[in-house]
């Protein structure tokens, strides 16, 4: 009975406070219902730029980590890229709760320009880095204070009418995938510019003395106009101060609306709903991340390794295709697959897929020229396709599975859960594929065989979690 007297509280005309950011954007959506063309452009490009730092450095990685000279042996290299990767990480899963619960006390907004702060200053320093210790520090500390994608999740869901909601999901899911692309694109393009450009850039010039610095500047700078842009942007948060004033002219449904909002938050840790989705969010991002991190060092190693002997530029160009394809997909086609089978049909229909096509790896290595190029850039939209439309799914779950008051510490939690996933995934796809240079003659799954051979068994895992009674059905 108290139950349904708080869901009839709940769908009685809204109380708007009038100094709430919340309740303003609230007020405004209801008078503008068209689509958010403005809010979505901020979301993406927030996002984006969060997105960015995270993988730019995969495509030259390798070649630093060489220029270090900290690997004694060339299958080493690797193995020492794979903490680099994961250093930031490690440094998100630190921060992430703490992020989302200042999200929740304070306002996203605030978060989201000191997280964009944070990539202008330590993704710059990365970039400057002379040795290998100091890469690993300025990713750590870029993790722990860039708090955004936490956040950002929340927001994306909250600046947009209910019926733009989805969109808004599919929106951070879609920077997240293309910024998890372009940023190795950007990397491979602008890495090492005095060899590449030298009429541009000479040896002795800053570039040329620091040959990582550009991708990473470019980015920063990108950031700095985010940070500046992200002053406008609206606070979604609510915060209402109960004035005199608001209390004597809404003073019965102001009366009954914080009886509502008295209601004891709900446990995060036992909403199952909400911590079966980010357990196989986790997985899937395990996956997606040492995927990524495997497919850029497996590139760019010799073929005498079993690799492909790119160049960075080579692997930019390939993710540049893939992000670009990926974009397409989840601006038109990805709406209607949701409406059609589900989110959770969706992301179980496409890890399933992922499983033949990372089989296919190996053998496509075996091909040279063009039709290498072409297959491997098809095999690469698939799989980026495939990933984002599982991430997106499961972000779309997560959110709908708790309350506004809640979705900053959720978020906080999933980030931390996933980071840590996440920080295993370059760590040990570096290390395993350091190892299987080391077996190209083994009779069980020789070379790289055996590197996609894990990573379908991680997918696998993923998929099976996909199922009830593991991941209740919406």
């Amino acid at each position: 009975m108290a139950e349904e007297s708080r869901e009839s509280l709940l769908k009685e005309e809204k109380v708007y406070y009038e100094n709430c950011p919340g309740c303003k954007l609230e007020k405004y959506n209801e008078k503008h219902p068209g689509l958010p063309i403005k809010g979505l452009i901020y979301v993406w490009i927030i996002v984006l730029t969060s997105a960015l730092p995270i993988s730019s450095l995969f495509p030259f990685l390798y070649f630093m980590v060489k220029d270090f000279h900290i690997a004694k042996r060339e299958e080493d290299i690797s193995f020492y890229s794979g903490f680099i990767g994961a250093a930031f990480m490690l440094g998100r899963a630190c921060t992430s709760v703490f992020w989302g619960l200042v999200a929740d006390r304070y306002g996203r907004k605030p978060v989201i320009i000191l997280g964009t702060i944070a990539v202008v200053i330590f993704n710059t320093l990365f970039g400057l880095s002379v040795n290998y210790w100091m890469a690993i520090i300025t990713r750590f500390l870029l993790g722990c204070l860039n708090g955004v994608l936490g956040p950002i999740k929340a927001y994306a869901v909250e600046v947009f009418r209910t019926e733009y909601q989805a969109l808004g999901v599919s929106t951070v899911s879609t920077a997240i995938g293309i910024g998890l692309i372009v940023g190795p694109a950007v990397g491979g393009y602008l890495a090492q510019p005095a060899d590449k450009f030298p009429e541009i850039f000479s040896k002795n010039s800053l570039f040329g003395r620091f040959p990582y610095f550009l991708p990473c500047l470019c980015i920063s700078l990108m950031a700095f106009g985010v940070t500046i842009a992200s002053i406008w942007l609206p606070e979604t948060l609510h915060k209402h101060n109960d004035s005199v004033e608001a209390l004597e002219t809404t003073a019965k449904k102001t009366d009954q609306k914080t009886e509502v909002e008295k209601t004891p938050k709900k446990n995060l840790l036992r909403n199952w709903p909400l911590m079966s989705s980010i357990l196989t969010y986790c997985v899937f991002s395990l996956h997606s991340m040492a995927y990524t991190e495997i497919f850029s060092l497996w590139a760019t190693s010799p073929r005498k390794l079993w690799g492909l002997s790119y160049k960075s530029e080579d692997v930019g160009q390939i993710l540049t295709i893939s992000g670009c394809s990926l974009f397409v997909f989840q601006s038109f086609l990805y709406p209607y697959i949701e409406k059609m089978i589900g989110a959770t049909m969706a992301a179980r229909i496409s890890g399933v897929l992922t499983i033949p096509l990372l089989t296919a790896y190996p053998y496509i290595a075996l091909l040279s020229g063009f039709s290498l190029f072409f297959l491997l850039n098809v095999a690469s939209i698939i799989k980026n396709v495939l990933s984002t439309a599982i991430i997106t799914g499961l972000l779309l779950i997560q959110s709908r599975a708790v309350e506004q008051n809640q979705r900053g510490a959720a978020n906080g939690i999933a980030m931390t859960l996933m980071s840590l996933f996440k920080a295993v995934g370059p760590a040990a796809g570096g290390a395993i594929l350091s190892w299987s240079q080391t077996r190209l003659d083994a009779s069980f799954l020789p070379g790289t065989h055996m590197v996609f051979f894990l990573l379908n068994v991680v997918d696998a895992i993923g998929v099976l979690m996909t199922f009830k009674p593991f991941l209740p059905t919406p």
